[in-house]
């Protein structure tokens, strides 16, 4: 071959390369899946379904709770156990050593110290020393104890809610477990596999724990407060038998008396 020939068909090979598109990034790489759909945002009522049938009775106790600590509030203040006209009216009684227009005012107005007086009342003898004041203290003590263990049946339904909310929710982390061990066993490893269980367990104890940990702190503090207006409503108690008795006598009013904090 000349060398004529050898230059033209070096220019028809560079000619061919030359008119050859060039490939685009597009063209040399594989082409890519379609993007995955964006997660759907999770409520409050997926995430309480995810949790199953434990969910029904947690939701029970925490509106247990609610219901339970709001009465709690309502009756174990000293306004509602020891109102304080009352208290004033009751004193200038005893003061008057009129055992009866206490009991009839006790009578008519009941609630935690009206009830201890007013029991009280019905053993005064003013023929005894002291008007029978160790049985009108007997009485008294008597009347407020059954007073505070009737309030205080109230208050221990909050330990119970505290005591079976978390149960319950160790219990959907048990249920939970065993619904994931079983998917393994089936042979069935993928995360969508365990996800059900896993997602049960951790949601029930997450509502066990949002049921227990209000109603135990809810438990002890009425308690202790349940505990405070009853040695008030003791220390009044004792305070007004001795007006009547005439253990003691004052110069002033018996509302002059500095009232027990609240």
């Amino acid at each position: 071959m000349t060398t004529k020939h050898l230059l033209a068909t070096a220019c028809l090979a560079a000619i061919a390369i030359v008119s050859i598109p060039p490939l685009s990034a597009q063209d040399a790489t594989p082409a890519a899946s379609p993007a995955a759909p964006a997660p759907k945002d999770k409520t409050l009522l997926d995430t309480f379904n995810s949790g199953g049938a434990l969910m029904w009775p947690l939701l029970l106790c925490s509106i247990g709770t609610a219901a339970v600590g709001i009465y709690c509030f309502l009756q174990i203040n000293g306004n509602k156990m020891m109102p304080k006209a009352q208290v004033e009216a009751v004193g200038q009684f005893m003061q008057a050593r009129d055992a009866s227009s206490a009991y009839s005012l006790c009578h008519s107005q009941p609630n935690v110290f009206a009830n201890t007086i007013a029991a009280a009342m019905l053993k005064v003898n003013f023929e005894r020393d002291l008007a029978n004041k160790a049985s009108m203290e007997q009485a008294a003590g008597e009347t407020l104890a059954n007073e505070e263990t009737k309030i205080n049946i109230w208050v221990n339904y909050l330990n119970v809610f505290a005591t079976i909310g978390p149960m319950l929710g160790l219990l959907g982390t048990v249920t939970g477990m065993i619904a994931s061990f079983d998917q393994l066993a089936a042979g069935k490893s993928e995360p969508s596999d365990l996800a059900g269980g896993i997602g049960e367990a951790m949601t029930t104890t997450a509502a066990g724990l949002l049921v227990g940990i209000p109603a135990m702190f809810l438990y002890f503090y009425f308690r202790n407060h349940l505990h405070v207006q009853v040695a008030n409503i003791q220390k009044r108690a004792t305070f007004m038998l001795d007006l009547l008795s005439g253990e003691i006598k004052l110069e002033g009013s018996a509302a002059e008396y500095e009232r027990p904090a609240e």
